[in-house]
């Protein structure tokens, strides 16, 4: 009786595995894209709704607050339940949740629905990668991240230029509204398609999912990214004690960890070399990269007058290269294995060094023909860092802890931004004070700044090489 499955039945089974990944990367595009894309919809906001400074701060650092507050108990309950019905939850939820964000009569009907929009997104990500784990082993699941690491660098970077064309095309006035109705389409047609693609559940060890440690760990995390993502419009130093609170929270969720027999989060995986070391990358390099596109953004809009359009495509030779290079990056990383995360964090830092020296040579108006080059350099860079850190990371990981171990990376990730973005905005601005609406050095000085956070990752990433750090290995 034959039970090995033949060539046809292969081909069929891998064809559908990378249609199930599809959607998977559609839907992850999709809300790695509202972190930026909402960015150059913020002025139009603020005439459209009348809101404040405060208010559009919040518009940003709620989604990112909600996002990362749900990342790790969202994946714990999908290892344990079923991936691909959180996924879909998830889904649903910020479809949903993007509809009512276009269709806001005031500004605080906006900001609640973007709260919604965060969690829906912290559901849904840590799904991709736990069924990455799942479907694909081996060098193939190199190329399915990949895949995933060239959506996060081009969804990051084609944010503010999808959202710049959209404000064209439909006017200041209601152009910020389909910056949010453009997922109501897309989010439709990919629940079909998930319903109809997506595998059916494999059940790891059915544990229960450890209430206190949510609250715990929730809490923990709030603490920490709140005065981060408010650090510009909470003045008060009181402001820093709740880091401390939340460092405290967060060490009372290890405790706790340690002697639940349910734990939410197994915390061996920390002993694994790969997922710690390839944690701290993550983290570091999130700071530095993501904090590009604020600063950028800020210095041609508001320094040089760009509009949202002429903002946006500045920032594309960014996308193409971390796109082209992390796809390239997926299928080589089994290869190569930690120093092509280094490779690529030098060429990031050529790249920005490059792109330093072009604001200063060419600080005017035509300042995105000078920055193109290095961008496209520093965007190569990305790709090589992005996807292969992430394909390390989660090598040693057994698939059924895949989506909690993806929760906390990508938590860590979500930290790291708000801490990049809240070091390097505060040099930024303090720049610009101080040199009198100086917008090219404001810009420079916060380069500088990106550049220690990534010299900080190339440096953990030089660790691992130097202590014998392995390549991937799927487990």
């Amino acid at each position: 009786m034959r039970t090995e499955p033949t060539d046809a039945e292969d081909r069929a089974a891998r064809r559908r595995r990378w249609k199930a990944l599809s959607v998977c990367l559609v839907a992850a595009f999709m809300t790695l894209l509202d972190v930026s894309i909402v960015n150059v919809a913020l002025p139009s906001i603020r005439e459209g709704l009348g809101a404040s400074e405060a208010q559009l701060q919040w518009i940003l650092s709620g989604y990112a607050l909600t996002f990362g507050l749900v990342l790790v108990a969202a994946g714990r309950f999908g290892d344990a339940r079923s991936r691909r019905a959180v996924f879909m939850f998830g889904l649903a939820l910020f479809t949903v949740a993007s509809a009512a964000a276009g269709a806001a009569p005031t500004i605080l009907f906006l900001v609640l629905a973007r709260l919604v929009q965060g969690v829906a997104g912290g559901v849904l990500n840590p799904q991709v990668a736990g069924l990455i784990q799942q479907l694909f082993r081996g060098a193939e699941r190199g190329r399915a991240f990949g895949a995933l690491g060239s959506v996060i660098g081009v969804a990051t970077a084609v944010g503010p230029l999808l959202g710049g064309g959209l404000i064209a095309i439909a006017g200041p006035d209601e152009g910020w509204r389909w910056v949010f109705y453009v997922n109501i389409p897309v989010g439709v047609l990919a629940l079909v398609l998930a319903w109809r693609l997506l595998p059916a559940p494999i059940y790891g060890e059915r544990r229960g999912l450890d209430p206190l440690g949510v609250l715990l760990l929730g809490g923990g995390v709030v603490c920490v990214l709140l005065p981060l993502v408010q650090e510009r419009q909470w003045h008060s130093d009181l402001k820093w004690l709740l880091m401390v609170a939340g460092a405290a929270l967060i060490a009372a969720f290890v405790a706790w960890e340690r002697r639940t027999r349910t734990p939410m989060v197994d915390l061996s995986l920390f002993r694994l070399r790969s997922y710690a070391l390839g944690s701290a990358i993550a983290l570091l390099y999130f700071a530095g990269f993501t904090a590009v596109f604020f600063i950028f953004v800020l210095y041609l809009q508001n320094g040089l007058g760009y509009s949202a359009l002429g903002a946006g495509l500045a920032i594309t030779p960014f996308a193409v290269g971390s796109g082209v290079a992390s796809a390239a990056g997926g299928r080589i990383v089994a290869r190569y294995g930690r120093p092509l995360v280094a490779v690529g964090l030098v060429v990031v830092l050529v790249g920005l060094g490059a792109a330093w020296v072009a604001v200063e040579l060419h600080p005017g108006g035509g300042v995105a023909w000078a920055t193109a080059a290095p961008l496209l350099v520093a965007g190569l860079g990305s790709g090589l860092v992005i996807a292969p850190n992430q394909t390390i990371t989660l090598s040693e990981v057994r698939h059924t802890e895949g989506g909690s171990a993806a929760g906390v990376l990508q938590t860590g990730q979500r930290v790291g931004t708000a801490t990049g973005i809240a070091a390097v905005g505060s040099v930024y601005f303090a720049t610009l004070a101080g040199s009198h609406g100086d917008w090219a050095a404001a810009f420079r000085h916060g380069l500088v700044v990106i550049m220690v956070f990534v010299f900080a990752a190339l440096v953990a990433a030089a660790i691992d090489l130097v202590t014998g750090g392995d390549g991937p290995r799927g487990r």
